[in-house]
């Protein structure tokens, strides 16, 4: 890639290094980042630039809008998330500017991390795909140990229901334990 792309996977992963949540011994958002790369990559080896930076951004700098801020409530979740996407794709917007990004590879990367067009745009399934093959490999098992079964299960078929096949195919190739294994095949006969 060139010297513009890795300055700007520098500068993400810079933010990102910041986070005061650690995961293995790492800030949780760069690793959650390099994963969302990763998945991107596997699922779109050819991916282009644009879904390559937005798969780095999609949560950058999260931790400075804390889900606490909002009211403990259904639309305060959903007010939360809106604001995050629009908050990532501020932010990232005002670093690939900073870098030298032109601002149509901007809008593409900002799109991205706002869903736009959604689930018509097909980088933005690869992103939606990858997604939740991080959230099943890396955070389910611990989600769904402090969760309500029926809750698990209803979040699952949400997910299944955004996911490409090629998604599906590579979420029942991840390793589960017994009681994801079960809440996953619950979500899927219904």
């Amino acid at each position: 890639m060139n010297d513009q792309f890795l300055s700007a996977l520098r500068r993400f992963d810079a933010e990102n290094s910041r986070d005061p949540n650690s995961e293995n011994g790492q800030p949780r958002e760069l690793l959650y980042a390099q994963r969302l790369t990763d998945w991107v990559l596997k699922l779109r080896p050819e991916a282009s630039e644009a879904l390559r930076l937005a798969a780095r951004c999609q949560h950058i700098c999260r931790w400075e809008s804390p889900r606490d801020r909002y009211p403990m409530t259904r639309a305060g979740y959903l007010k939360w998330r809106a604001d995050l996407k629009q908050f990532h794709a501020d932010k990232s917007g005002a670093m690939l500017r900073e870098i030298g990004y032109d601002e149509d590879t901007i809008r593409r990367v900002q799109d991205l991390n706002l869903k736009k067009d959604f689930p018509a745009n097909p980088e933005g399934r690869v992103l939606e795909d990858a997604l939740c093959l991080v959230f099943l490999e890396f955070q389910f098992a611990a989600l769904a140990a402090k969760s309500d079964e029926e809750k698990m299960i209803n979040a699952l078929r949400k997910s299944w229901e955004k996911m490409t096949e090629a998604g599906r195919a590579e979420a029942l190739k991840l390793n589960f334990g017994e009681r994801e294994k079960s809440l996953i095949e619950r979500a899927l006969k219904a």
